[in-house]
C-alpha cells in the first residue's frame, strides 16, 4: 500500500507538474493571440509558431507525457537560431529574445517534471540530451549563417561623414582661450566650451580621487520635491555660488566647502523648475558693497543681484536688488513662464531668456529677450521678434507679442564682437503650427546673433522649417577658433535635440561645414497645417539620432513585451526622422523630446580640437485629438499646483490637443533597443566620430522602475552634460545610474567610477583652489523626478589625496 508520505509527494508532484503546465499554455495562448494580430500586420511569424509550440508543450506537460519537454527544447533550438537570424550576437538585443525562454524552460528540470513520465521511458530523457544539445550548436551555426547571409545593417547617421579616426593631436594653438584656475561662467567661459585647462588630474592618477567635501543646499522650503537640483556652480576667487530649484543662493569655501552666506529669493515656490546656475560681474572701478555680483534668476520670476562677499541684495539694482521679469510678458499662469538657465552677462549687460511651459496654450507668454543694465537693473533693451522695430518695453496695457519662440536653453556670448547668442525653441504649442505668424517661424528653433549693446539682430540661422517635434535648440552655442584650410575662423557649434549639429561662422552665421536641405515624410496631418517639404542637415557633421527603426529593431524584457512593442511599432506610424503627427494614430518621434544632445551641451577639448557629446537615442510616441476630446479627458492648462503635467498636452485656443511619452513597453521598458544614451568624440577638423561608448550601466534600472543591480554596461536615459580637461578627461554624471565618472578623452575608455548619495542630473566643474593648488572636480547630486532617480540636495567635491 502506498504510505501517506508516498502519497503526499505523488499529490504535491502532480500540483507542481499541473501549475507549470498551466503555465505554460497561458504563456504560450499570449503569443499566439498577439503572434497572430503581429502577422496580420505583416510582421514577424516567430511569436505565432513559438506560442503554438509553447501551448502544445503544456497541453503534454499536464497529461505526464515527456515529449512537452521535447517539443519545449525544439522550440528553444528555434529561437535561438531565429534570434541570432534576425539579431546577430548583439547582447541586449538578445535578452529579451532568449533569456525568459531559457529561464522558463529551467522548469522542466524540476524533480517531479523529471520524476513523472507515464508514456516515455524515462532513459529517453537521458539519451536524449546530448541530441538537444547538438540542436543548439546547429541553431547556433544555422543562425549565424542566415544573419551573415541576410543581414544588412541600417545606415547610422553617427557614422556619415566616414568610419572612426584615430584622436588628433595637440593643437600647436587651443581652438579658444578660457580661465586659468576658476570657473567663472556656467560653461567656464563665456562661449560655453566647458573645458579646463587644468592637468592635476590625469587618466594616470584619476582613479585615486576621493570626496574632498560634501556640501548641503538644505531642503525645499515645503519639503516638495517637485524639482531637482541641477545646477553647476560657478567659482570665482575663492568662493563657489550655486541655486538650487527653491530660490536660494549659496555661496561655499572652494577649499572646504562650508557655507559662508545664503540668500533666499522669495519664500514662494511658482514651478518648481531647476535653476541651472548663476552669473557674476565685476562693476569696473567699482568698490565696497556689490563692487563684485552675482545675478540669478528666482521663480516669481525675477532677475536678483547680489553682493558676491555677503549675500545682501545690491540696492542699486532695480527695486531693491530685484528686477520683475514679469513686465510686459502676459499670461501669468504661475509655472507658465520661468527662467531656468543663467544670466549671460556681456558688455555690462545682463541678458536673459526665458522658458514657456511645453504645450499648453496658444497665447502663452511671449518669448522675449531682454537685456538690463548691470548696475542699475533698468530695461536695456528688448527683442521681441513681433515687434523688431520696438526695443523698449510695451506701453500700459500692452504686453510684448504672445506665444512667440523662446529663448529657454544658457546663451553664450562674444565680449569682443560684442554679440550675445540666443538658441531657440518653437512658438508654442510645439505640435500645432496651424496658428503661427510669419515671424514665428522665422525665429523658431534657431540660434540669433544680437548686438549686446543695442538689441539688434545681426544674423540669425534656423535648424529647422516650421518645426512640429519640439526640436528646440537645447544647448549653449559653443564658441571656438576652428581650424580650416583658409586659417581659423571664429565657429560656433549649434547641438540640437534633433541630433543634428551645425558649425556656423559666428561673425556672419553662414555654415562652415557643409548642411543640405533634404525631403522629409509628409501627409497625414490635421487641416490648418502646413508642413516644410525639405528639413536642413548637417552633412558635415555626424547626427546624434541613431538608425532608423525596424520592427526587428523593437525590444522589452520579455518576448512577451518585444511582442507588444513590435505590434506597437507596426500599428504606429514611422517613416524615419520627422515622420509628421496627426490625428489617426500615433507617431514615433525619433530622437525623441529628450534629444538628440539637450541642456547639458557638449564639451569642446580646445587642447586637442575633441568635441565631447553626451546625447540620447530614446524615441517618444505623439498624436493630436479633437478638442472635444480632450475636454472629455479633462485636460486643463497647469495653474502651479501639483507636478509638471507630462503626458497631457492641453494646448488651449487651438483645434487640437496632444498626448505624447515615452515609446515603452508594458512592462516599462524602452520598445526601442539600448543603447538609448551615448558618449561620443569627434575631431572637429575633419567632422568625423574618433569614439563612441553606451554611456551607464543597467545597475538603477529595471523593469516596472525596479533597479536591476546588474552592472553591465548599456547606456542609460540622462540628464546633464560633460566637461573636458588639459589633463585628457570627460567628466560626467547625468545618468540615471546615479554614479560619476571619468572617460579618456582620446580613447573613450572608463577610467574612473564613483556611486554619488543621489542622482547626479547636473553638469559638472572643475577648479584649482587658490588655497592649497589641488584640482577638484566637483558636481551636483539632486536627481531627476521624471528619471525617477534618487534626489537629493548635495554639492560633492572630489580631489586627489592631500
Amino acid at each position: 500500500m502506498m504510505s501517506d508520505y508516498t502519497r503526499g509527494v505523488s499529490s504535491l508532484s502532480l500540483w507542481t507538474r499541473c501549475l507549470f503546465a498551466a503555465l505554460l499554455v497561458l504563456i504560450g495562448l499570449a503569443l499566439v493571440f498577439g503572434g497572430a494580430w503581429l502577422a496580420l500586420d505583416a510582421g514577424s511569424l516567430y511569436y505565432l509558431v513559438a506560442g503554438l509550440a509553447v501551448v502544445a508543450s503544456g497541453i503534454l506537460t499536464w497529461l505526464g507525457d515527456r515529449r512537452g519537454a521535447w517539443l519545449y527544447g525544439l522550440m528553444l533550438v528555434g529561437t535561438l537560431a531565429w534570434s541570432i537570424w534576425e539579431a546577430g550576437y548583439a547582447p541586449w538585443l538578445l535578452v529579451p529574445r532568449l533569456v525568459a525562454p531559457f529561464v522558463l524552460g529551467l522548469g522542466f528540470l524540476l524533480p517531479p517534471l523529471r520524476r513523472l513520465d507515464y508514456r516515455t521511458p524515462s532513459a529517453g530523457l537521458v539519451a536524449g540530451w546530448p541530441a538537444f544539445a547538438g540542436g543548439l550548436v546547429l541553431a547556433l551555426a544555422l543562425g549565424a549563417g542566415l544573419h551573415a547571409a541576410s543581414y544588412t545593417a541600417p545606415a547610422d547617421p553617427l557614422w556619415q561623414t566616414g568610419g572612426a579616426v584615430p584622436a588628433p593631436a595637440p593643437l600647436p594653438h587651443p581652438l579658444a582661450a578660457v580661465p586659468d584656475e576658476g570657473w567663472p561662467f556656467w560653461g567656464n567661459d563665456r562661449g560655453g566650451t566647458r573645458f579646463s585647462p587644468l592637468a592635476q588630474i590625469t587618466p594616470q592618477n584619476v582613479g585615486q580621487l576621493q570626496v574632498a567635501w560634501e556640501a548641503d543646499t538644505g531642503p525645499a522650503p515645503t519639503g516638495d520635491k517637485t524639482g531637482g537640483l541641477a545646477v553647476t556652480p560657478i567659482m570665482v576667487g575663492d568662493a563657489l555660488y550655486v541655486c538650487s530649484e527653491y530660490n536660494v543662493v549659496i555661496s561655499f569655501d572652494a577649499e572646504t566647502g562650508k557655507e559662508r552666506w545664503r540668500h533666499a529669493m522669495t519664500g514662494k515656490v511658482e514651478s518648481g523648475k531647476p535653476c541651472r546656475g548663476v552669473s557674476q560681474h565685476r562693476v569696473p572701478g567699482a568698490t565696497g558693497l556689490c563692487a563684485d555680483r552675482i545675478y540669478a534668476a528666482s521663480q516669481a520670476p525675477d532677475l536678483v543681484a547680489l553682493d558676491a562677499a555677503t549675500g545682501q541684495s545690491c540696492p542699486g539694482f532695480g527695486d531693491g536688488g530685484r528686477t520683475s521679469l514679469l513686465a510686459g510678458v502676459g499670461e501669468k499662469n504661475p509655472g507658465l513662464y520661468y527662467v531656468s538657465s543663467p544670466p549671460q552677462v556681456v558688455r555690462g549687460k545682463v541678458v536673459v531668456g526665458g522658458s514657456i511651459l511645453d504645450n499648453q496654450l496658444w497665447n502663452s507668454p511671449s518669448g522675449v529677450i531682454r537685456a538690463y543694465d548691470a548696475v542699475t537693473g533698468q530695461l536695456a533693451w528688448a527683442f521681441d521678434v513681433g515687434r523688431p522695430d520696438r526695443s523698449t518695453a510695451p506701453p500700459p496695457g500692452e504686453t510684448y507679442t504672445l506665444s512667440t519662440p523662446n529663448s529657454w536653453a544658457p546663451a553664450s556670448a562674444d565680449e569682443e564682437l560684442g554679440l550675445v547668442y540666443m538658441p531657440t525653441g518653437n512658438a508654442p504649442p510645439d505640435l500645432y503650427g496651424g496658428q503661427r505668424r510669419p515671424f514665428d517661424d522665422a525665429y523658431n528653433s534657431a540660434v540669433v546673433a544680437i548686438d549686446a549693446e543695442t538689441g539688434k539682430e545681426r544674423w540669425r540661422y534656423r535648424t529647422m522649417n516650421h518645426d512640429l517635434w519640439d526640436y528646440d535648440v537645447p544647448a549653449q552655442p559653443t564658441l571656438v577658433d576652428l581650424p580650416t584650410p583658409e586659417g581659423p575662423r571664429k565657429a560656433l557649434i549649434v547641438s540640437t535635440k534633433r541630433g543634428e549639429t551645425f558649425v556656423l561662422d559666428r561673425i556672419t552665421g553662414k555654415p562652415l561645414k557643409p548642411v543640405r536641405d533634404l525631403p522629409v515624410p509628409q501627409g497625414g496631418t490635421v487641416p490648418g497645417e502646413n508642413l516644410a517639404p525639405t528639413q536642413p542637415f548637417s552633412i558635415g557633421m555626424p547626427a546624434f539620432r541613431g538608425a532608423e527603426l525596424h520592427e526587428a529593431d523593437m525590444w522589452g524584457v520579455t518576448p512577451i513585451d518585444q511582442m507588444i512593442c513590435r505590434i506597437k511599432f507596426l500599428q504606429d506610424r514611422y517613416e524615419g526622422t520627422l515622420t509628421p503627427v496627426g490625428t489617426e494614430r500615433p507617431t514615433i518621434v525619433q530622437p525623441g523630446y529628450g534629444g538628440g544632445v539637450n541642456w547639458g551641451s557638449v564639451s569642446v577639448d580646445v587642447d586637442r580640437g575633441i568635441m565631447v557629446a553626451a546625447w540620447m537615442n530614446l524615441p517618444t510616441q505623439a498624436r493630436l485629438i479633437t478638442r472635444a476630446e480632450a475636454t472629455a479627458k479633462g485636460f486643463k492648462i497647469f495653474d502651479g499646483k501639483g507636478p509638471v503635467p507630462g503626458s497631457d498636452a492641453p494646448m488651449e485656443n487651438t483645434p487640437y490637443a496632444g498626448v505624447l511619452g515615452p515609446f515603452l513597453s508594458p512592462l516599462g521598458a524602452p520598445c526601442s533597443p539600448p543603447p538609448w544614451g551615448l558618449m561620443t568624440a569627434v575631431d572637429l577638423a575633419s567632422g568625423r566620430v574618433i569614439w563612441s561608448r553606451p554611456f551607464g550601466t543597467a545597475r538603477d534600472t529595471g523593469p516596472l522602475g525596479i533597479p536591476s543591480m546588474l552592472p553591465l554596461p548599456m547606456g542609460v536615459p540622462f540628464s546633464g552634460g560633460a566637461i573636458t580637461t588639459r589633463g585628457g578627461l570627460a567628466f560626467i554624471g547625468a545618468s540615471v545610474e546615479q554614479a560619476f565618472r571619468a572617460y579618456d578623452v582620446t580613447t573613450g575608455e572608463e577610467v574612473w567610477k564613483v556611486r554619488l548619495p543621489a542622482g547626479g542630473q547636473a553638469t559638472p566643474m572643475t577648479y584649482r583652489s587658490p588655497k592649497s593648488g589641488r584640482q577638484f572636480v566637483v558636481i551636483a547630486a539632486g536627481g531627476k523626478p521624471t528619471l525617477k532617480t534618487k534626489q537629493g540636495t548635495k554639492i560633492v567635491a572630489y580631489a586627489l589625496p592631500n
